[in-house]
């Protein structure tokens, strides 16, 4: 069965004639004017040896139906169906981020490198486009947690938050992940049928401590505690701008490293996984983690839509176009002297004496 999606566009059609009869009455206009040369046609043809007479018919002809063929494209034209599935996500995700001044000190051991804040929202951005009906959320912390933005399918809206993370969000400083994972298990909704995820993003330098505490109660409510450390091992200064570096009070420049076994004892504690930001594997690792979890739970519905049938009629407007360009208003050179209508005049005949 063919049908449209937006039978109402078809009106748009009506252009058409009106466009066909401004043509001709520009045509009869134009008549009119060149009878001020004269009344004699092969005359005036002869004055204008370049014009030709079908090219502009046949121009206006293809501009129609290519307008023809760009309605169509608006209306949708739809035949026959297919069957679609969609998959029905049962995945809540709390992503907390380590916004703390030590997450501005570099990711790896090259003090030039991108910092660990920067990495961690490049991590972010991808994982957020992977995603796909999935509800996510953002939690940053550092001394204190902060719920930025709640549980949501907006994940344009998620990736712009992203770009603004920064350590001024948070007052208190340090990195109480503790507290970053009791907020974002008071995000999560009610849903018991719902599979519940927290990705920490973080160095790890807890100063607060019950981190590993926190993640095993989120473990018994069913909630899986993701960690992926961010930093360097071997430590680094932290900047402050203007080629300055963070001091303690005894006036020696602090230097932060990743606690990496701090970090892995809060995955082991949260029945989730530990992984470093580093390495290049780890986004697609913590990716299947989470498909093998909205998978086991999730489920599916079948429907049947009509096949969209535009790409043709797109293809047809284009090809329409692209025609009406290579054709020129101009006689062709070698068909100047042919008249395909009448016979060609051979000018007044002289008798023979």
């Amino acid at each position: 069965m063919f049908d449209f999606a937006n039978p109402y566009l078809l009106l748009l059609l009506l252009a058409v004639p009106a466009m066909w009869g401004l043509y001709l009455l520009a045509r009869f206009q134009r008549k009119q004017k060149l009878r001020r040369f004269g009344h004699d046609k092969a005359v005036i043809m002869r004055l204008m040896p370049d014009a030709s007479r079908y090219k502009p018919a046949i121009k206006i002809t293809l501009q129609l139906l290519a307008l023809v063929m760009i309605v169509f494209i608006l209306a949708r034209p739809r035949m026959g169906e297919r069957e679609d599935t969609r998959r029905i996500s049962n995945l809540e995700i709390m992503v907390a981020v380590d916004v703390s001044n030590s997450m501005l000190a570099a990711s790896t051991d090259d003090p030039k490198s991108v910092s660990r804040l920067r990495r961690a929202k490049l991590l972010m951005e991808k994982l957020v486009e992977k995603l796909a009906d999935d509800k996510v959320g953002l939690v940053v912390f550092a001394g204190e947690a902060k719920t930025i933005m709640p549980l949501t399918t907006d994940f344009y809206s998620a990736k712009l938050m992203l770009n603004d993370l920064q350590p001024k969000l948070v007052r208190s400083q340090g990195t109480n992940v503790a507290e970053a994972l009791d907020m974002c298990m008071a995000g999560f909704t009610k849903n018991e049928n719902t599979r519940k995820v927290i990705i920490l993003i973080t160095d790890a330098e807890d100063h607060e401590g019950k981190a590993v505490e926190t993640a095993a109660e989120a473990a018994k409510r069913g909630i899986t505690v993701d960690v992926i450390g961010v930093g360097t091992s071997k430590g680094a200064r932290i900047p402050m701008g203007d080629n300055t570096f963070m001091k303690d009070k005894e006036c020696q420049e602090v230097i932060t490293a990743v606690n990496e076994k701090a970090a892995e004892e809060i995955a082991k504690s949260g029945k989730g996984i530990y992984l470093n930001g580093a390495n290049p594997q780890a986004l697609t690792r913590l990716d299947e983690n989470l498909k093998s979890i909205s998978t086991s739970d999730s489920g599916a519905v079948k429907y049947k839509v009509s096949a969209e049938q535009f790409p043709i009629f797109a293809w047809l407007a284009l090809i329409l176009l692209v025609v009406d360009i290579l054709i020129i208003e101009r006689k062709i050179s070698w068909l100047k002297n042919v008249n395909f209508f009448t016979k060609k005049d051979k000018g007044p005949k002289t008798e023979k004496k």
